[in-house]
């Protein structure tokens, strides 16, 4: 198992520690419901430094990404992110990322998924036939998401940039801590606001700015947060976690991607995505909320009120916002629609759910 910088700091906390994505991570430290509740009242703090970075250069550099991505990442200044997918060939997906315009057609971050850096890698540069300079950057990377209403207004004291109004979807480059050339995101996987921190390990940036954001939080209550937690505040906005909701064999369009699928550009197998928006469908992601008592997990069958399988479930969990049980799956189009009644076979009992509007909190 690889581990992060700030592993030691997790273990001294008395994190419980746990394998994610080959990295040893951890998943809670004062138990999820507290630290989910910590995130959407306050602020938390979570070590993502096990994502894969990639640094994209070249006057070719943004065909490339045109060329690999669903996004249309042409209409990026400097200073924008755009969330993505990279598509296969067989109408699913490789993997879902995040592009950051470092300098317009030239310059590129792209950040993805810690089980799938090779994987991405490898695919996009199979793509990259004119030369464009790719970096991966991934293990010299550190990457803390300070999520949260709070979140801004606890590291505002640390850098004399404005971050208290950044947009969402934007990024700087700034002095950060003491530490220069930080790049802070107003993204993040929780819809409870905040930031992402991304720095390269050296000369003991790790540790300065893991202990200055806490000095300066102190006093707000800020936490570290598991892993477990991202989990259960990402399903409660809807968010796809790929692996569960989304996979090589699930399209954009029937994760409810679409407004991701740009087709005003070429990329690869745009041509099968168009005939399925014109065809439509026949499964789509939805969001559902159980009515019967129980919490539906992953790969659990979904069935319609005479025992048929119309589906799968992708994730799910009792939600501690709302305090009842919901989640994601995939369904036949027929019973995608809001209110249809749906069931959960959950060890051998037929449990009602009802397809709901997502974000559910």
């Amino acid at each position: 198992m690889k581990n992060t910088p700030f592993t030691e700091k997790h273990l001294a906390l008395g994190a419980k520690m746990a394998s994610f994505a080959g990295f040893n991570m951890p998943i809670s430290y004062s138990g999820i419901n507290d630290e989910h509740a910590t995130v959407r009242n306050n602020a938390g703090v979570f070590d993502v430094s096990h994502m894969g970075e990639f640094i994209l250069k070249g006057e070719n550099a943004l065909d490339l990404i045109q060329r690999v991505t669903t996004n249309d990442a042409a209409k990026l200044t400097a200073g924008q992110a755009q969330y993505s997918c990279l598509p296969n060939r067989e109408g699913g997906i490789v993997d879902d990322l995040l592009v950051y315009c470092l300098e317009p057609n030239k310059s590129y971050m792209l950040v993805v998924n810690a089980g799938n850096i090779d994987k991405d890698w490898n695919w996009i540069s199979s793509f990259n036939e004119k030369g464009v300079e790719m970096h991966n950057i991934s293990d010299k990377t550190c990457l803390l998401a300070i999520q949260g209403p709070n979140a801004t207004k606890i590291l505002q004291s640390l850098t004399n940039t404005d971050i208290l109004n950044l947009k969402y979807y934007t990024f700087i480059r700034t002095n950060f801590a003491g530490i220069d050339n930080v790049i802070i995101s107003a993204t993040g996987y929780t819809g409870a606001g905040g930031v992402e921190i991304y720095f390269e390990d050296k000369d003991n940036a790790a540790d300065i700015i893991w202990n200055g954001i806490f000095a300066a939080g102190a006093s707000y209550g800020i936490k570290p947060i598991g892993l477990g937690a991202r989990d259960t505040l990402r399903l409660e906005m809807g968010f796809c976690l790929y692996g569960n909701d989304i996979n090589d064999t699930t399209s954009p369009l029937e994760a409810g991607l679409g407004w991701i699928t740009k087709f005003t550009k070429d990329f690869t197998n745009r041509s099968f995505f168009e005939t399925q928006k014109a065809e439509g469908v026949t499964k789509k992601l939805v969001g559902f909320e159980m009515i019967d008592r129980g919490i539906a997990r992953h790969d659990h069958e979904i069935m319609d009120s005479k025992g048929n399988i119309i589906g799968k479930v992708t994730s799910g969990t009792q939600s501690p916002t709302l305090g009842k049980a919901v989640g994601m799956g995939y369904v036949a189009i027929d019973f995608a629609s809001i209110d249809s009644e749906i069931y959960i076979s959950i060890r051998n009992s037929l449990l009602k759910a009802t397809v709901v509007k997502m974000p559910f909190a």
